[in-house]
């Protein structure tokens, strides 16, 4: 090399080919301390899904309770109005005002009852999801797991009844339809009352007055059925149940 003429640059330093990278290769094992980790975070959010969902029934179940109570003491009250005043003058107005007092605490017990219906089942849906990450962290429980780890629409259903499919007795024995039965009654009780205090024949008021409970009813229930579309058809699962899985107990 002559004098004066400048260094020859060094050799660029051989980089990886694409070629090098194997995208067959199964991905690292993570450590044992990782998954011990990742399923004490998903614990704590199982049992934090848990005590939110025992308060919500415990507040409703009581929010039932008082309301029953109410209904059961307005009518007494109403009847000892009744003795009273022999059924005439101020009692009319005193019964309507007993009943509309009904409706409405009756009206608002209803609404927090199907609210909570709702979160119910989306705290089973969130559980159903967690489980599923803990099949994923060992996939031998998936088959200790009565509940399932699918949080689709039937895994929820299967969550609530794994025993056997759900069927119309979930519905008829449930508080949402004890409280649409006793909230029709009420509102039933209020336009027939209202109806005989304006001078109406007896017949008018008590055809009336089954035709608001029944309507009461219907609206209640497809206010319910509505909602409850509405929210699956919004929310996107992570996991499908599949097509063969049995929804009672294998």
């Amino acid at each position: 090399m002559s004098q004066g003429s400048s260094p020859e640059p060094p050799a660029p330093e051989h980089s990886p080919t694409p070629a090098s990278y194997d995208e067959t290769a199964p991905p690292p094992r993570e450590s044992d301390a990782v998954l011990g980790r990742r399923a004490q975070l998903l614990a704590t959010e199982h049992w934090g899904l848990l005590a939110a969902r025992s308060t919500a029934q415990s507040e409703v179940l009581s929010r039932i309770t008082i309301f029953l109570t109410l209904v059961s003491a307005g009518l007494v009250t109403i009847g000892l109005l009744g003795q009273a005043s022999g059924f005439r003058g101020w009692f009319g107005g005193a019964s309507l005002a007993i009943l509309a007092f009904l409706a409405l605490i009756g009206f608002m017990t209803q609404v927090r009852v199907m609210n909570v219906s709702e979160e119910d089942m989306m705290y089973v849906v969130a559980m159903n999801r967690v489980r599923g990450a803990y099949v994923d962290l060992d996939p031998v429980v998936a088959d200790v797991f009565l509940a399932s780890p699918y949080d689709d629409q039937l895994g929820m259903k299967r969550t609530y009844s794994f025993l056997r499919p759900r069927s119309v007795s979930i519905l008829l024995g449930s508080s949402v339809m004890l409280l649409i039965v006793v909230n029709a009654c009420v509102a039933g009780l209020l336009v027939a009352s209202a109806i005989i205090a304006g001078g109406g024949a007896f017949a008018w008021a008590a055809s009336l007055g089954v035709i608001a409970g029944m309507l009461l009813a219907a609206g209640f229930m497809t206010f319910g059925g509505v909602g409850f579309r509405w929210a699956w058809s919004r929310y996107v699962p992570r996991r499908l149940t599949p097509e063969d899985a049995s929804p009672s107990l294998r």
